[in-house]
């Protein structure tokens, strides 16, 4: 167990001379969000009948703490950064007591991705455990906190409020945020039963003395504490660890989300409003995000479909300096520039550009970039966009640049090819181990993502939507 004060689990509803805040139970506040999110994908548009559950929100003016020197936005999609708090003030006390006079934590960090168009969104969720460089942040009490070399994300929180975790995201991503929404973990109660329960699906028996969740195995629609419970237990379901748990969690966040966007919720107008009103009633947000600009992203999400609602944990792994600790790693930036240049107009072709579309196209990949299953990654982008692809595993030796190739007959294939590279490399002929009739793709270390001009971000490594089975890899 890390012995970081900050490295917080969940907190027993326990005696609070006994309960240690190392060694307790966190509770997820985060699985509420995933309603701010539903909010903004359909809800909001029945703003008029919903009016009164908008005057519960509460507001806070983060741009004094931001300043001038933020990330330039580059298109007309928007992100929002949801938090989860651990605040014990008020009702939240029973779920932690020993916790209830230490400033609130966010343990969890996600930045909604909504597409230009409205047509996807992406829930990208930051590990509590990453380290990063920590810039500079007002505190609550409005003293300078000085930028550290090497901080845990999560401190941010505590440091300055959602202001600095706004302003450590966009220094370490470069992404443009937009808006925030902060939420208890109060509220998740009355969420779970305004959607009529959440389905799960649990891979053996589980009694948890701890989060006190006792279910058999198969799949289960959990509401209220039993729900609650859920999402507390760490070591009575997967490996224990961290990550297991936030895959798990992810699961629970897209179902309760596809069952929110369900017709038999949105469609219910007493459904509707008992959901709004548990949703809103621990929802924080900053002064620009109001009820008028609620509904006009809601109005443009109207057609979004679970399925294209979707999760995946930033590009991170074990910290070389502490085990115990995640760092972002190399696929961490080509990502980010990918949802920072998320488009969803293709571009105009070129003149004179190559009119094979690229169903006609055969790829061949190779994987020079270093990067472990990169070729694997790209195959499916390209498979996504209708090119025939074929794995060609890794290259003969690593290259920082990548490269176009082809074989006899297959030049003009390789030009529909480049034009969906950022990098445009120049195509050459393959003198030795050519294909007639195939382009071959060697992927460096340059690689950043491949245009996509259906818009949105392509397919990411272990991705969750939120209209997946979930038993799906249970």
């Amino acid at each position: 167990m890390n012995s970081n004060p900050m490295y917080m689990e969940y907190v027993d509803d326990a005696d609070p001379q006994q309960a240690s805040p190392r060694r307790g139970w966190r509770i997820l506040g985060w699985v509420c969000i995933g309603l701010s999110a539903v909010m903004v994908a359909g809800s909001l548009t029945a703003y008029g009948l919903y009016r009164k559950a908008f005057g519960n929100i509460s507001h806070e003016d983060v741009n004094a703490q931001l300043g001038p020197n933020r990330p330039k936005k580059l298109n007309s999609a928007m992100n929002i950064l949801l938090l989860g708090s651990d605040t014990r003030a008020g009702a939240n006390s029973k779920y932690g007591r020993a916790l209830k006079n230490e400033p609130p934590r966010s343990d969890t960090m996600i930045l909604l991705h909504l597409s230009p168009g409205g047509g996807q969104a992406m829930g990208i969720s930051f590990p509590r455990d990453l380290m990063v460089r920590m810039p500079s942040c007002k505190s609550r009490d409005g003293r300078t906190i000085p930028a550290q070399a090497r901080a845990q994300i999560n401190s941010a929180f505590t440091n300055g409020g959602a202001a600095c975790v706004m302003k450590t995201i966009e220094s370490l991503s470069n992404i443009r945020i937009d808006h925030f929404m902060q939420v208890d973990f109060n509220g998740f109660k009355s969420i779970t039963n305004a959607v009529g329960g959440v389905p799960i699906c649990l891979p053996k028996d589980v009694n948890d003395p701890k989060s006190k969740l006792n279910l058999k195995r198969g799949r289960h629609t959990i509401k209220g504490e039993t729900a609650l419970a859920y999402v507390r237990v760490r070591h009575g379901l997967g490996d224990g660890s961290d990550t297991d748990r936030i895959k798990r969690q992810q699961k629970f966040m897209g179902a309760l989300a596809n069952k929110a966007m369900s017709a038999g919720v949105l469609s219910n107008p007493a459904r509707m409003l008992s959901l709004m009103n548990a949703a809103t009633k621990s929802l924080t947000t900053d002064k620009e995000l109001t009820p008028q600009v609620m509904m006009r992203i809601g109005q443009g999400m109207q057609g979004m479909s679970s399925g294209k609602l979707r999760f995946i944990t930033v590009p991170s792994g074990p910290d070389p300096a502490d085990t115990n600790r995640v760092a972002l790693t190399t696929e961490a930036q080509p990502f980010f520039e990918t949802v920072r240049n998320d488009k969803t107009v293709p571009e105009a072709p070129k003149p004179g550009a190559s009119k094979i579309p690229p169903s006609q196209v055969q790829v061949r990949v190779y994987n020079a970039s270093g990067i472990a299953g990169q070729a694997k990654r790209v195959s499916e982008d390209l498979q996504a966009q209708g090119y025939q692809v074929t794995v060609g595993g890794n290259a003969p030796s690593n290259s920082a640049i990548t490269k176009v190739m082809y074989g006899a007959g297959a030049d003009r294939q390789a030009q529909t090819l480049v034009s969906m590279i950022p990098s445009k490399p120049q195509p050459t002929a393959r003198t030795t181990g050519a294909k007639p009739g195939v382009v071959d793709l060697i992927v460096g270390s340059d690689w950043k993502a491949l245009k996509n001009p259906k818009g949105g971000i392509p397919k990411q490594n272990g991705e969750i939507k939120a209209s997946d089975d979930v038993c799906k890899g249970a």
